[in-house]
């Protein structure tokens, strides 16, 4: 579909809101990916996923997908043969205790009738346990293995324990005899791997042995003591060792992992999968949203559709059908009526139920699969293209005519606006008409009367109109198929005040002009 449906609809805010009911990164990232289809096999299947996943959150919870994290990098360098470091192995285990707990959650005993699409998918995980296994006896946290890791491992990690308690004792003996006088602080620091004792500069030549750094004042030099050299090089030597050690275990869990890889990546494939759709279901929950059935019959039928944007303590729901006995639906009505609103809902519900999410609608619903949205709403003019209002829209209008087709929706906002209303109206009707003539499914708002004769004088056009309260001066968001809408601007004016005189005469007037323009 064109880029642009999704700015004017604000389809960027639906992403949104559909991504915080993803618990994972790579969830997160599917949603901000959603794109409507336009198989209907495909939207069917996405729907139903939705609605099967909706079902089991409401039997036994909704399944977190937390612990999967983005795995691409790390499936490239098993591909490549590269040893994971121990972080990248810990990633692996999550993922694989994911698949593990996702399969309990999946794991139910039915009838082949009582299958759904998601059945497949839990059963289709491989929570590999003996690499589970493997990765937790062996990694302790993202940057240790347990000593028990290895025979090796442990054999020289034994050693090093001795070795550095063994240098520690001499230092103690060291700092608490014959060199206290001479330290600037009691303390044992590291420099370059070696053991130092802190030794005030006066006193260097006083201590034995190799000056490994000094302080940044230069009052204090870090030396190590002579006595402790060789088990320092022997400790340097097993830690050497030690690194070894690691490197085997490390290569030796990558190879099981890689040996495994194909299902690895099918398990987080599929829980990435299985986040996105429950993120799906959940957002269903959040509006109370329904599966509309689709057909490929250009029907649109909507039972009380609220728009997802608004608050649904506050949004009146919007029923309507297009496609039935009218391919075209003119709405009229005052400024900041619902108008808009409308076309707006129905070209939210089409994107939404062809991304595979249930509509904020009541049962009974329908979509048609559409292959384009097309809409012109608002004052999307470029004050760097010097466009005036009427322009910007005709131009955006002609770009529509020029694609749009049978399997197109079309909403265009107060068609012929911002120009001379008799001219801005004879073109609304022409273009109107060869949209009609098309075939293609239309929503226009207006206020010109032209167009609301136009509606009630062609077959397969209706008018509708949004209900105003002339008694509370405000609009009651309701449509209404058939209406005809008014201006109310002469109730509105007696409501207010205006001499019963000036409406007379403001009547009068009207319906000379009318007569002398017909």
């Amino acid at each position: 579909m064109n880029e642009k449906i999704f700015d004017i609809l604000e389809y960027d805010r639906i992403r949104q809101m559909l991504e915080k009911f993803a618990t994972s990164n790579p969830g997160c990232e599917l949603c901000r990916q959603l794109m409507p289809e336009t198989e209907i096999e495909t939207i069917n299947r996405f729907m139903n996923e939705t609605t099967a996943a909706r079902e089991r959150i409401r039997h036994k919870g909704k399944p977190s997908f937390a612990k999967v994290t983005n795995l691409n990098s790390i499936l490239e360098r098993l591909e490549n043969g590269t040893p994971l470091p121990v972080g990248d192995l810990l990633r692996v285990y999550d993922l694989l205790d994911a698949a593990s707990k996702a399969k309990d959650y999946g794991c139910r005993e039915i009838t082949e009738e009582e299958k759904d699409l998601l059945d497949s998918k839990f059963n289709q995980l491989s929570p590999l346990k003996k690499v589970q296994d493997e990765i937790k006896r062996c990694v302790r946290n993202d940057n240790d293995l347990f000593d028990t890791a290895s025979p090796g491992l442990e054999r020289v990690r034994k050693k090093i324990k001795n070795t550095e308690d063994s240098i520690q004792g001499q230092l103690r003996a060291l700092v608490s005899g014959k060199y206290r006088p001479y330290l600037s602080d009691t303390f044992v620091s590291q420099r370059n791997g070696a053991y130092c004792l802190a030794v005030k500069y006066a006193c260097r030549n006083k201590v034995s042995g190799t000056v490994q750094g000094q302080s940044g004042t230069g009052g204090t030099v870090f030396i190590e003591p002579t006595s402790v050299a060789k088990a320092s090089a022997e400790l340097q030597d097993l830690q050497y060792q030690e690194k070894i050690e690691i490197a085997i275990v490390l290569g030796d869990l990558s190879d099981m992992v890689k040996a495994q890889l194909k299902f690895v990546k099918k398990n987080y494939d599929i829980l990435t999968t299985l986040d996105f759709i429950f993120a799906k279901a959940g957002f269903s929950e959040s509006y109370n949203g329904t599966a509309p059935t689709f057909n490929t019959k250009k029907f649109i039928k909507l039972n009380q559709a609220r728009h997802p944007l608004l608050d649904p303590k506050k949004v009146v729901p919007t029923t309507l059908e297009l496609g039935g006995e009218y391919d075209m639906l003119v709405i009229t009505g005052p400024n900041t009526g619902g108008k808009t609103l409308t076309m707006k809902t129905v070209g939210t519900m089409t994107l939404m139920g062809q991304s595979g999410l249930h509509i904020p609608a009541d049962e009974g619903s329908e979509l048609s699969v559409f292959k384009e949205v097309f809409a012109d709403i608002g004052d999307e003019q470029s004050i760097a293209q010097s466009l005036s209002t009427f322009s910007a829209h005709m131009t955006n209008i002609i770009k529509i005519l020029s694609v749009a087709d049978k399997d197109s929706l079309v909403l265009i906002d107060e068609l012929g606006s911002g120009t001379d209303p008799a001219e801005g109206a004879a073109l609304a009707v022409a273009i109107l008409s060869r949209l009609h003539k098309c075939g293609i499914r239309t929503l226009a708002t207006t206020h010109y009367v032209q167009i609301k004769n136009f509606a009630l004088t062609t077959d397969g056009v209706q008018n509708a109109c949004c209900e105003f309260d002339v008694e509370t001066l405000s609009p009651t968001y309701r449509l209404m198929i058939g209406a005809v809408g008014a201006s109310n601007a002469f109730a509105i004016s007696k409501r207010l005040g205006l001499e019963d005189t000036l409406i007379e005469a403001a009547k009068a007037y009207l319906a000379t002009e009318q007569d002398a323009r017909y």
